[in-house]
């Protein structure tokens, strides 16, 4: 099936669900359960009992069909940041992880020392990857493209149907390309600072990561990752910790947070200097958000576009509020 014609309804057929079998088996033994945990246009994953043991198998979409071959490299290049992977077939991004139980959210592990090791493991990842992150064969989102990715969003998605639901409304079309002087001095702020391009999770939060025997945290889900600045990494997790912790918008406690992550690239840059542009950061980091979605979007049916084809312009016209750090004063 080509990217022109697949759909999600795929992972339904019986041609596949023997091709996943035969990838489980190999893998792990003849499965005695396989059993549907999520079947969402942009991803499925399957529960796995083989041999008295639980695994977890996932394919996504073609936009996104880079995880299966990511997920492999990052096991081996830090095993103790990701969950052990079991099997991986980049051709097919079929992915086949060990199950660690349950998820930090799963385990009420939500305080602020969690979401502070989370944004200082993260970064850690970050650092180590940077030798590697060309050869990830990602999207890559740099500062200084920001003006003209947010511009060609804005174009592309305002030009659609009146009935399309991933059009961009004409208003919001019009503030954007408003806006975008200060994208431009966004990214000037942030490319400044002279940061080399990394991973991005892009999903960050505490239902993508779980406890394992040996006390670390590991992460998975990685198919929205893209390449980008480090810093625009801390838009997902400071965004999620300051709702799980209700916690007011530039809360000192974030700014802990924050800080903890920020001191990874502290030898590179001043710290105050990391600061002052991290409200900028985060705000291109809502590209990344974008990115992902758009490519979800792009092999939904009509009828998944109706429930989710918005989500792309949704996260355009997030650019035009204040960053979950810093506020409109410091982005100036």
């Amino acid at each position: 099936m080509s990217t022109s014609t697949w759909t999600s309804a795929v992972w339904a057929t019986e041609e596949f669900r023997a091709d996943l079998g035969a990838f489980v088996t190999a893998a792990a033994g003849v499965p005695e359960r396989l059993e549907v945990v999520a079947h969402r246009p942009w991803s499925a994953v399957w529960r796995v009992t083989a041999a008295g043991r639980s695994s977890y198998a996932k394919q996504n979409c073609p936009g996104q069909a880079h995880e299966a071959r990511l997920m492999a490299r990052l096991a081996q290049v830090a095993p103790d940041r990701v969950v052990p992977v079991l099997a991986a077939d980049g051709d097919r991004d079929l992915l086949l992880t060990a199950d660690l139980g349950p998820t930090l959210r799963e385990r009420g592990r939500t305080d602020l020392a969690t979401w502070t090791r989370i944004a200082v493991d993260a970064a850690d990842l970050q650092r180590r990857l940077v030798p590697e992150a060309r050869a990830l064969h990602l999207t890559v989102l740099a500062p200084v493209d920001a003006t003209t990715y947010v511009a060609n969003a804005v174009g592309r998605l305002a030009a659609l149907a009146p009935d399309d639901p991933r059009r961009l409304a004409p208003e919001v079309a019009v503030l954007l390309e408003a806006l975008l002087p200060a994208v431009e001095r966004w990214a000037d702020q942030v490319e400044d600072l002279g940061l080399p391009l990394t991973l991005l999770h892009n999903d960050l939060h505490a239902e993508n990561l779980v406890l394992a025997p040996d006390g670390g945290l590991r992460s998975f889900d990685y198919g929205d990752a893209v390449v980008g600045d480090p810093l625009a990494s801390l838009y997902v997790p400071l965004a999620m910790a300051r709702r799980s912790l209700d916690l007011p918008a530039d809360d000192p406690l974030l700014w802990r947070i924050a800080d903890a992550a920020l001191e990874t690239w502290s030898d590179l840059a001043p710290l105050a200097d990391l600061r002052a542009a991290l409200p900028a950061a985060l705000q291109l980091g809502r590209l990344a958000r974008v990115e992902s979605w758009r490519r979800c979007v792009a092999t939904m049916t009509h009828d998944e576009r109706v429930e989710f084809g918005s989500a792309p312009a949704v996260r355009l016209a997030s650019l035009l509020d204040p960053p979950p750090l810093g506020g409109r004063a410091a982005l100036g």
